[in-house]
């Protein structure tokens, strides 16, 4: 997969918020900050794949945890959706703090989820490099949010906290958080905005329903587009959902960002080969602006990078080594043949291995001893025999 950097930067009250920042392949196009769904983390795995798929466009990608959430710091209980927002705000600049060569990272498009959708809508304005807005299963009103704990609401209202369950999982929401959703029961913040706007919303959603994208679409002015998401759930939980909205964002990212947001994958005469999330050895093979995908066993030739990627991948599992991901960039040349007298050329294929994860030194050796033996590997070094027949 793309380059993920582990990041920490403070939110207004000094707190720790941990991030995950996806950097780019290739040419930069753009950057986009996603904020994830009511009580959920920046792992979840729609975010990990729409952040994947961005940046292996070329658009950098920063997802965090909200305070009090996961890996951040901070008291859940104690928070509230000015706090979304305030931690909107300290993301987005420490994305301005950071650079992808001779780029700048302020954010340009707000990607939301569910309640954090909301959050992008009501916090846009105050972004001064934000352009482009999409949501996807956003409440219109982010007081919408509370019927997730509707048989709560009194209980946290008289003790000032209480613990409730929300999708099996037990968290302790406080009386502030309550009251401050209870005021946010308007769109009226949404009609200030002055942003490119794409709505996705599932119309079987059943935890943020259909209508309240029409709420959200009603309210917002021109430019504004909307998406139907089909069969898909709240959490877009099935690989092929999560992949077509990342798709469809980055269609029309592509307009918001401008003609230098067309994808250019990899280089002229450049094969890049990165690990997906999607499958224990699938492959995205970038040629080209061609996009291709191989999750083969390895017995299977299925190309010098793919195989190389999965030959890794299976050894490191073998193992039980931290091999998170395995990028392999592959260069062919023509280069004149030593110790031949006559004016032959051979064919060179150069290929770089990246390996990601808490490996030690020994591990790495050992792994690129390894790519050596893959099946595709010794094919080419020893030779092929190509026979050809004709079809009846």
């Amino acid at each position: 997969m793309p380059d993920i950097q582990t990041v920490v930067f403070p939110n207004e009250a000094g707190q720790s918020l941990a991030g995950r920042l996806h950097l780019p392949h290739g040419p930069f196009r753009g950057a986009a900050l996603f904020a994830h769904c009511f009580t959920c983390s920046k792992d979840i795995t729609a975010a990990k794949r729409i952040a994947e798929s961005l940046s292996r466009e070329g658009i950098a990608v920063l997802r965090f945890d909200f305070t009090g959430l996961a890996q951040s710091e901070g008291t859940f209980a104690d928070t509230g959706f000015h706090t979304n927002l305030s931690d909107l705000k300290a993301a987005a600049a420490f994305m301005a703090s950071q650079s992808f060569g001779l780029h700048n990272l302020a954010p340009q498009l707000f990607i939301g989820h569910s309640l954090g959708g909301a959050a992008v809508l009501a916090a846009a304005p105050d972004i001064a490099s934000v352009t482009g807005i999409a949501t996807i299963g956003a409440p219109a009103e982010p007081g919408h949010v509370l019927h997730l704990v509707k048989g709560d609401v009194e209980t946290i209202l008289d003790k000032g906290r209480a613990e409730v369950n929300i999708g099996g999982r037990p968290f302790e929401i406080g009386a502030g958080f309550v009251r401050d959703l209870q005021a946010r029961l308007s769109t009226d913040y949404i009609k200030r905005l002055s942003h490119d706007l794409l709505v996705l919303h599932a119309p079987r959603d059943t935890i943020v329903g259909i209508e309240n994208a029409a709420a959200i679409f009603t309210a917002a002015k021109h430019p504004k587009s909307f998406l139907s998401l089909d069969q898909a759930d709240h959490l877009l939980s099935r690989a092929e959902d999560s992949q077509f909205a990342a798709a469809m964002i980055l269609a029309w990212a592509r307009r918001c960002l401008g003609e230098g947001a067309q994808p250019t994958w990899a280089s002229e005469g450049e094969v890049d080969v990165i690990t997906s999330s999607d499958g224990d050895f699938a492959q995205d093979i970038l040629a080209g602006e061609h996009h291709l995908r191989a999750d083969e066993p390895v017995s299977v030739p299925a190309g010098l990078g793919a195989c190389t990627a999965m030959t890794l991948k299976m050894y490191a599992r073998r193992k039980k080594w931290p091999l998170d991901d395995v990028r392999v960039q592959l260069s062919h040349a023509k280069i004149h043949q030593q110790d031949c007298l006559a004016d032959a050329l051979l064919d060179q294929m150069t290929r770089q291995i990246t390996l990601t994860g808490p490996l030690g030194d020994d591990q790495k050796d050992q792994l690129m001893q390894i790519a050596d033996k893959c099946p595709v590997h010794k094919s080419l070094e020893a030779g092929v025999r190509v026979q050809t027949t004709k079809a009846d």
